[in-house]
């Protein structure tokens, strides 16, 4: 353990008598397995459905994609309830309960022949149809582990971050959260996914129940140490009061006096503890001007949609003051959307034999990012961080972070555009344009730069981002700032199947016959497209001031 995890910091957390280090393993462990869980049903979903249930590729491929996308967006909905209603704790506990029905009965579907079809007969179209009963049980299965996954992952995020106050504690914590996470999802494409392709998906799944049985006793374990944070409500109910009160006070003129806006219900004590109210987007302020009728006798709000408290505004300036920052990660995440399908075309026309007995999967190529970013997650927490605060005196910012995942981003795109390039030269030189499914001899390692690159640049800007959301949001939002990250890469997914649609109608760049395509061109565009976000990033960064950030040592942060 190195200086900023030393035994005088963990005391400071955990000196109380709930949260600090002593929580991380739990969680961390409770990460892990149900991470396993998830990772070793839905990494061999496509082939599952093709060898299972008889489903075509295409029909399976645009399954798979639903899931997925779906997978990203749920977390969301986690993160709101937990905000809202339950708290992170009960959301986790409800959730891994809900995941592993779910993939208890994706185990039934892949054992009992009575809830799946028959398989088709060898060198056959025709197959048995699956009956209705069959495809309601499978979905139902799908559904309940990806609505667990989703209250689980990033819920897990705000729970393990909660318990430390200091901001260095809580970097430390997001990097071995996600070193935790690539980790466990390396093992389910290499160990669960050969045991289902190899073995047999009954035997695949199987571990996927025992992991997620496991993390659930390790998380219940620590419960007796987590510091749990209370609900307060919807924090959505609070900020559309924001946008309805300023819009019917639209006519008031606005005061300059402390005494007119309303700082909560008891009144006094808020007035000390709330910041007046900031001069940017100052027409919101009219939301928390009291006028005749808008509160009660008692000091309460008469109307709740004509009147809010000062620090709701202010929680509603914070979210639209980090917005810009959030768009500019969006389209950070759809170029490496974009690669990452993109690599896997790639790798089905290049050998992939990795010595004489061992042909890779041309699936499995996403590992390569998987491990560089777990190795950097590692070497940035333990060296690079360390070796940036000796000489700058604090550690690097998380916006400082973000900036360099960009960077490695256009970096990858660019690497991938000259290696296809190059690919493309070979199939030029050996006449192959017009046979598709042609093997070219290429091997498959002259992919791995341009997974590396983007791999390090995740380990930099994905915990950057989850950091900065979390640091940046208002308390009562905190679950659903960390969940972001995961909209971010379900809209991502998204955005990226247009892109790529709109390519295929404008341009002749990618015909079904990549070694006849323009894939290079296509590359060449994301970096283009990169260095233009990153130069919208810059100005976002520039002009966005922290709120809630400390420097390492507690003071506030210069950059601020």
């Amino acid at each position: 353990m190195d200086e900023s995890l030393s035994h005088a910091d963990i005391s400071s957390d955990s000196g109380r008598r709930r949260g600090g280090w002593i929580t991380f393993p739990f969680i961390i462990g409770a990460l892990g397995g149900l991470t396993l869980a998830a990772g070793g049903w839905i990494s061999n979903l496509i082939v599952f459905l093709i060898e299972e249930f008889n489903v075509n590729s295409i029909d399976a491929a645009q399954i798979s994609n639903v899931v997925y996308g779906s997978v990203c967006f749920f977390p969301i909905i986690g993160a709101i309830i937990a905000d809202s209603f339950f708290g992170s704790f009960y959301v986790i506990s409800i959730s891994s309960c809900i995941s592993l029905l779910g993939i208890v009965l994706l185990v039934l579907t892949a054992t009992l022949n009575s809830l799946k079809p028959q398989p088709c007969a060898t060198g056959s179209k025709l197959c048995q149809p699956t009956s209705a009963l069959q495809y309601a049980v499978f979905y139902t299965g799908i559904t309940l582990a990806s609505l667990g996954l989703g209250g689980t992952r990033y819920t897990l995020a705000t729970l393990g971050a909660n318990q430390f106050d200091k901001p260095k504690h809580q970097a430390s914590f997001f990097n071995l959260f996600f070193f935790t996470l690539y980790s466990s999802i390396v093992v389910a494409l290499t160990v669960i996914v050969y045991v289902e392709d190899n073995v047999g998906f009954k035997w695949g799944f199987g571990p996927c129940v025992i992991a997620n049985l496991i993390g659930m006793a390790i998380f219940f374990s620590g419960s007796r140490f987590y510091k749990f944070d209370k609900p307060q409500g919807s924090p959505f109910v609070g900020l559309g009061r924001v946008i309805v009160a300023s819009v019917r006070k639209t006519s008031l003129q606005l005061s300059t006096e402390r005494k007119d806006y309303y700082y909560g219900h008891d009144g006094v004590t808020n007035k000390v503890a709330a910041a007046t109210l900031s001069k940017s987007f100052r027409f919101l302020n009219r939301a928390a001007q009291k006028i005749e009728g808008d509160v009660k006798s008692d000091g309460s709000i008469a109307k709740p949609w004509s009147l809010c408290t000062t620090q709701q505004v202010e929680d509603f300036k914070t979210v639209l003051r980090i917005f810009p920052l959030w768009s500019t990660a969006l389209f950070l995440a759809t170029p490496i959307a974009i690669q990452s399908s993109m690599s896997v075309l790639q790798a089905l026309t290049m050998d992939r034999h990795i010595g004489p007995h061992f042909k890779l999967p041309s699936s499995s190529v996403v590992v390569i990012v998987l491990f560089s970013t777990s190795i950097f997650l590692t070497l940035i927490d333990r060296f690079l961080c360390p070796i940036w605060q000796k000489f700058t005196g604090q550690l690097p910012s998380p916006l400082q972070r973000v900036g360099v995942g960009h960077v490695l981003t256009i970096l990858s795109m660019a690497v991938s555009a000259v290696m296809e390039s190059k690919r493309l030269k070979i199939v030029q030189e050996h006449h192959l344009q017009d046979q598709p499914g042609t093997i070219v001899p290429m091997s498959i390692f002259w992919l791995f730069p341009q997974l590396v690159l983007v791999g390090i640049g995740e380990a930099f800007h994905f915990p950057g981002q989850v950091a900065l959301f979390y640091q940046e949001f208002p308390m009562s939002l905190r679950s659903t700032s960390t969940a972001l990250i995961s909209l971010i890469i379900g809209i991502a997914y998204y955005v990226s199947t247009g892109v790529v649609n709109m390519v295929q109608r404008v341009t002749g760049w990618l015909p079904n016959n990549l070694n006849n395509g323009k894939l290079d061109n296509v590359y060449w565009m994301l970096a283009v497209l990169g260095v233009i976000n990153f130069g919208y990033y810059l100005l976002c960064a520039k002009l966005y001031r922290y709120q809630n950030v400390k420097g390492a040592d507690g003071s506030p942060d210069p950059d601020s």
